[in-house]
């Protein structure tokens, strides 16, 4: 483990009963605890924020959609051929009678793995679809 570094910080009163209500929400042992984890998010979104960034990144694509619309499922499976290189497992699953769920793991340089999000996301079916990235771990402390 690294060297841990003490600092004070001053911050108006109603922002750390704000704070401090976040903590207990998220079930969080102390502030430090919170902090470092808030410290990390902010450095591993910088590192992949930009459009262009080639730092790799992994994360999951969750679709919604409506099974019943014509060509979807094959346009789908041909996007993932596409981009095989950064699919590392799909997951399908049967909703209801009209909607369905994929989960597609990727992997690879954020501006990659972004663009086959908004891809996935613009398909015409697709009701709705969000990409979560987060890093490798490999840079972090």
């Amino acid at each position: 483990m690294s060297e841990l570094y003490r600092f004070g910080i001053s911050i108006p009163k109603d922002l750390i009963e704000s704070f401090d209500q976040y903590i207990r929400e998220k079930q969080y042992t102390n502030r430090s605890e919170a902090i470092r984890d808030l410290i990390r998010e902010k450095l591993v979104k910088r590192d992949w924020d930009e459009l262009g960034s080639d730092k790799e990144v992994v994360g999951a694509i969750v679709s919604v959609y409506d099974h019943h619309k014509r060509e979807l499922l094959a346009l789908l499976t041909e996007i993932q051929h596409e981009h095989y290189q950064n699919i590392i497992s799909s997951q399908h699953a049967h909703l209801d009678h009209d909607n369905c769920l994929e989960v597609i793991i990727v992997k690879g340089k954020a501006k990659d793995v972004r663009l086959l999000g908004d891809k996935i996301k613009s398909i015409k079916g697709i009701k709705h679809s969000q990409l979560t990235m987060t890093t490798t771990g490999k840079d972090l402390v």
